[in-house]
């Protein structure tokens, strides 16, 4: 999966790739990291066939805390 340019334009903006053996765990991650930065939020999971568990990738602003609510 190609990483945009966009997301990586700036000093601070991330794209976090997140691997996990079940959609749960990378949920709770993406939950996590949600609650410290503006981040996309919760994304689709999916599998590489062939390859042991599941993954997700998270787009994140580590210079903007999250917003509450």
């Amino acid at each position: 999966m190609q990483i945009d340019e966009q997301h990586i334009t700036e000093p601070g903006l991330v794209v976090l790739d997140v691997v996990a053996a079940d959609e749960e765990t990378v949920a709770a991650v993406m939950e996590g990291l949600q609650q410290q930065w503006a981040t996309s939020g919760v994304t689709p999971v999916w599998r590489v066939p062939g390859e042991p568990g599941v993954r997700a990738r998270v787009y994140a602003d580590i210079r903007r805390p999250s917003t509450p609510g």
